[in-house]
């Protein structure tokens, strides 16, 4: 049972955050600069923003640790009182594991293919010293399963990372995290790809554990409505800094910085009574960030003052801070929300009036002998979009790459385009066909070749699909990046140089690049922000 976590004033503070200041080497131009925080003993802290705004790059700070071409270069990350920029390389190999733990966005590339679960969650342990004896870690195996909700007999932990569904890889990556039984836990939008019926199960994890074992946690994510449930306080970053910092019943009921509020009325609403607020713009890119205010060329509140100098941080409240210089007047504005209706409701009386382009009937589809659909029928019209919804492991993708001609077993029954039935295998399928249907994978970090760059894979379609010169192949890849609100600068960049969020509109653009007329998308938002 899961106690109860004290207000963050009555508790030490774990983790201490000064003046971080990340940059690209060797330009100097930084991704995240000024960023100060504090994490205290039980409590999650919830750190918000949109795609590329540095999040992540914060959270794996925190480990003394950068991906490619960034490195630290100021600041003080202090773990009880320890600094973690000025340890050796073992003593960082003691605390990574051990003091402080990483989930990682994409839990399938964080577990060892090629070693079975059971043995993954004993070297975590032994790597640490856990125990006396190999029986005492088996003990803490059994009880890191139990914690998470999953089975720990001998037939499961036999099994590879593939065999298990993403919730319960998910799950034994934060078992993992929590087994030497952390200080600090870093999680970095462990629920992106998850349903919400597995994504409800993994935060009630994180949730129990965090407080059972007075862990200090900080929880990346572009969700908000993920942090209204879980975090305790929230921080919400914009453009690599941090621009108001509060509990949560501050940030959502009076938040005082115009990009929180922005950020709040984004959330989608499925009842459509509330309007869908986007923010215009996007953020600008490290070493492109204006003067003054970065979020001044996106706000609705912006004043002269605003583009000439850049904000203090002021104290709302006790532990509410904000960067504004209208912030008083930005508070004192009620609600975020405003209330509309948004349903078209002639949308079902043209339904009759448009062309049916996908036909399915009478569907059956095999995972090698096991049949995994039954008896599917469905259609898709022109200018429709038609939404299938259920559960992981419920065959929505396996439908999806059937009508893309991606499913590699046995189908029974008919999949027509236009009236003609579908050859059962893309690549048996005439060229016009292949490009009529393209489809958007939902994981970004396996679908984008890390060998290629960003042009090359843009490219490829327009070169099978196009005849195009040179000058017309880079004006359609620039256009098709700023409608997914990509720059075209991207295009030599590699995948592992991008955020998640852009991986995935780079996902979303190189199918857009065909110019479909059945676009096939596989949970592509999941990985977005609002």
């Amino acid at each position: 049972m899961a106690r109860e976590a004290a207000p963050a004033g009555e508790r030490e503070a774990v983790l201490k955050v000064h003046g971080l200041r990340i940059v690209l080497d060797p330009s100097g131009v930084d991704i995240d600069d000024e960023v100060s925080l504090q994490i205290h003993r039980g409590e999650v802290l919830g750190l918000v923003g949109e795609s590329a705004s540095g999040k992540t790059t914060v959270g794996t700070s925190l480990l003394n640790y950068q991906r490619r071409g960034a490195k630290i270069e100021a600041g003080r990350i202090e773990i009880d009182g320890q600094d973690v920029l000025s340890m050796s390389t073992e003593a960082l190999r003691k605390i990574r594991g051990g003091a402080i733990s990483y989930v990682p966005q994409d839990s399938s590339a964080s577990l060892n293919p090629a070693l079975r679960i059971g043995k993954q969650l004993l070297e975590i342990l032994e790597i640490h010293g856990f125990g006396e004896s190999q029986a005492d870690r088996e003990a803490r195996r059994a009880e890191m399963m139990a914690e998470v909700l999953l089975p720990s007999d001998e037939q499961f932990l036999r099994r590879y990372p593939h065999q298990l569904s993403g919730g319960q890889q998910q799950r034994v990556a934060i078992a993992m995290a929590f087994a030497n039984r952390p200080r600090i836990i870093v999680l970095d939008e462990p629920t992106t790809a998850l349903d919400v019926t597995t994504q409800a199960h993994v935060l009630d994890t994180v949730r129990d554990l965090t407080r059972s074992y007075g862990v200090a946690a900080l929880y990346i994510t572009h969700d908000l409505a993920v942090v209204a449930n879980l975090a305790d306080r929230i921080a919400v970053m914009y453009a690599g800094r941090l621009v108001e910092v509060g509990t949560r019943d501050e940030l959502f009921d009076e938040g005082h910085h115009p990009y929180s509020r922005k950020l709040l009325a984004s959330i989608p609403d499925i009842t459509g009574e509330r309007a869908l607020r986007g923010i215009r713009g996007w953020a600008p890119r490290p070493g492109q960030r204006p003067s003054g205010c970065t979020f001044a060329p996106r706000c609705d509140w912006v004043i002269d003052k605003c583009r000439a100098e850049y904000p203090p941080v002021e104290e709302v409240s006790p532990g509410h801070t904000v960067r504004c210089w209208r912030y008083k007047e930005v508070g004192a504005q009620a609600g975020v929300f405003e209330t509309v209706e948004l349903r078209d409701k002639s949308l079902s009386q043209r339904a009759a009036d448009v062309r049916e382009v996908i036909s399915v009937r009478d569907v059956d589809a095999y995972y090698q002998h096991k049949k995994t659909l039954h008896d599917i029928n469905t259609s898709l019209s022109e200018r429709h979009c038609l939404s299938l919804v259920g559960e992981s492991g419920s065959g929505k993708t396996t439908l999806a790459r059937c009508i893309a001609g991606l499913h590699p077993h046995r189908i029974v029954g008919d999949i027509e385009f236009n009236g003609k039935r579908l050859a059962r295998e893309a690549r048996d399928r005439p060229r016009a066909t292949r490009q009529a249907i393209q489809y958007i994978f939902q994981n970004p970090y396996s679908s984008l070749n890390p060998r290629k760059t960003i042009g090359q894979i843009l490219s490829q379609p327009l070169g099978v699909f196009f005849d195009l010169s040179r000058s017309e192949t880079e004006d359609r890849m620039a256009d098709v990046l700023e409608k997914v609100a990509l720059d075209a600068s991207l295009l030599s960049r590699y995948p592992d140089q991008l955020s998640g969020g852009e991986r995935q509109r780079v996902a979303i653009a190189r199918g857009l690049a065909a110019e479909p007329t059945v676009l096939i998308c596989d949970e592509v938002t999941s990985w977005l922000d609002v």
